[in-house]
């Protein structure tokens, strides 16, 4: 008996093996291997298209952070990402407290409405907001007397990083709105009803019971949120391009333009490899603070 339970045992975990072989490989295939290849190549002079390169050590990296282009376009996402997560978090926490308690009967219409935005492709949505800020909010501007939007703030240095911000925002609330209603859905009853009869008012029923159980979940929206917030390409190129005059160039644009349009492929493969360091170690300090007070 011992043998046979044995060896049903050995087969079954022989079985499960042999059915993540195919994902391993192929995980490995197109995952792995081109991450360890582009820090390989990060490492050289190739230019994506010669056969023939020669390593030049720490040169690109270097090279990148004394290049002005880098180091603006490190601003100009340190900023737009600071100025969107916290739009997005504090609009996504207010709207999913609303549909969380409200008792209308066209909240679940609701929902399903604000969350039309999520399923969109983010180049439509630029190219469609591309034609709003250009022919449709210049129209209010002048017609209130508002001189801020009196003409297309994509078309200004000063404030198409605004432009992008607006579109970014509203494709991105969405998404976080429906993760933080499911972490608010996850408190228990029973300790709202227990906070009741205790005295507990709003502010200390959302500190001591709500916003314990919501960590995990806005821990993930944190980390998406800045993830999206380094790495924007999309919106920026259906909207502005980079421009006018670079006032938008993320370092995504940046690693596209010196990978693709400039020829300098290892260099831009050291900066991509900078923008990958710096998002995973932001999303494991920020991952290491929400374990720490998270309920289990």
């Amino acid at each position: 008996m011992k043998k046979e339970k044995k060896k049903r045992m050995t087969e079954r975990s022989l079985s499960m093996f042999l059915f993540t072989v195919p994902a391993t490989v192929l995980y490995c295939v197109f995952f792995i291997y081109p991450i360890v290849i582009g820090i390989m190549y990060s490492f050289t002079d190739w230019n994506g298209l010669s056969k023939d390169y020669k390593f030049v050590g720490f040169s690109n990296y270097i090279t990148a952070f004394t290049n002005s282009r880098f180091q603006n376009a490190v601003k100009f996402n340190v900023k737009f990402t600071l100025m969107a997560v916290i739009l997005i978090v504090g609009l996504s926490l207010i709207l999913a407290l609303i549909f969380n308690n409200s008792k209308l009967r066209c909240m679940s219409l609701f929902r399903g409405i604000f969350f039309f935005p999520a399923v969109l492709g983010m180049l439509v949505v630029g190219l469609i907001f591309n034609e709003i800020f250009y022919r449709v909010v210049p129209v209010i501007g002048k017609a209130f007397n508002i001189t801020a939007i009196s003409s297309n703030i994509l078309a200004s240095k000063s404030t198409a990083i605004y432009g992008v911000l607006i579109v970014h925002v509203w494709l991105a609330v969405a998404m976080a709105t429906v993760m933080l209603l499911a972490g608010l859905q996850a408190a228990p009853e029973d300790l709202y009803e227990a906070a009741v009869l205790d005295g507990a008012n709003r502010w200390q029923k959302f500190k001591y019971i709500t916003m314990p159980f919501l960590l995990p979940v806005l821990s993930v929206v944190l980390i998406l949120q800045v993830k999206s917030g380094l790495t924007v390409y999309d919106i920026i190129v259906a909207l502005t391009n980079g421009g006018p005059g670079g006032a938008t160039e993320s370092l995504a644009i940046l690693i596209y333009n010196h990978g693709f349009k400039e020829v300098k492929f290892s260099y831009a493969i050291a900066e991509a490899m900078i923008l990958t360091i710096v998002i995973c170690a932001i999303s494991f300090i920020q991952t290491s603070i929400s374990n720490k007070k998270k309920v289990y």
